[in-house]
């Protein structure tokens, strides 16, 4: 993917980040090998590596301790998993919402009632944490490609790439970070925390977010995927970034 205008930056706190380069096309490196070895063995061998580096550009949330304050918050938050709901001003502004996100989610996510349920629970993770449910869909696209059992080579799991270290931080034994709605639940925790630090600073959050703060190619292709594909047309570029040059 190619950014609109690969420099980018974050206005929430009027902050201006740096000009930022094109970013560098994506190879798999195992399409060599697999074409080496017999076509059973090469199927079992992208199959495990499809397990394991599905989200491509996953990366991993670094672990530092948190205050007790600050987990007692968050141990609140991922601690009630209320039924997802979709939150609009009217059923019509909801229904077309559902019905547009599921349009272009569904070569992702063929089956319709999986669908359904996910984007419902994506709208309500969201905007209970403050975020953008097109922005986290962004994310989603990135971290994991939509891919629900997707594990990066730190170990962050599920659609969001959660470490589990968060589990020990701020949840129970009984939190799987593979369940739908906890892995959106704690993904969504984790960058409002993130959001909190950088005092709104959404293109630092995300740096945090995939462990690669300071660094431009992640938050410029979450930002890529936001607004190329999930944003609504009544989104406008300013939602959170603009351009270097404006």
């Amino acid at each position: 993917m190619q950014p609109d205008n690969p420099g980018l930056n974050n206005v929430e706190r009027g902050a201006r980040k740096p000009h930022c380069p094109d970013f560098d096309s994506i190879l798999d490196p195992r399409s060599s090998i697999l074409n080496a070895l017999p076509l059973c063995l090469a199927g079992v061998l992208f199959a495990i590596g499809m397990l394991f580096t599905t989200g491509a550009h996953a990366g991993a949330q670094a672990y530092k301790p948190l205050s007790a304050s600050v987990r007692a918050v968050l141990q609140r938050s991922v601690s009630d998993l209320a039924a997802p709901k979709l939150v609009f001003a009217t059923q019509y502004e909801a229904d077309f919402w559902l019905n547009e996100m599921s349009r272009r989610l569904q070569k992702r996510l063929p089956d319709r009632e999986f669908r359904t349920d996910f984007l419902k629970t994506v709208h309500y993770e969201a905007t209970r944490a403050g975020l953008d449910p097109e922005l986290v869909l962004g994310l989603i696209e990135v971290e994991s490609n939509f891919k629900k059992y997707a594990v990066s080579s730190a170990g962050a799991r599920g659609y969001m790439q959660v470490m589990p270290f968060w589990v020990k931080e701020i949840g129970t034994n009984e939190h799987n970070l593979f369940h739908l709605r906890i892995n959106l639940r704690y993904g969504c925790t984790i960058l409002r925390h993130y959001l909190d630090i950088e005092k709104g600073d959404l293109y630092r959050a995300l740096g945090r977010y995939n462990g690669s703060l300071g660094k431009p190619k992640y938050p410029n292709l979450v930002h890529t995927a936001w607004r190329k594909y999930w944003a609504m047309p009544r989104r406008t570029a300013g939602s959170g970034y603009r351009s270097t040059s404006g």
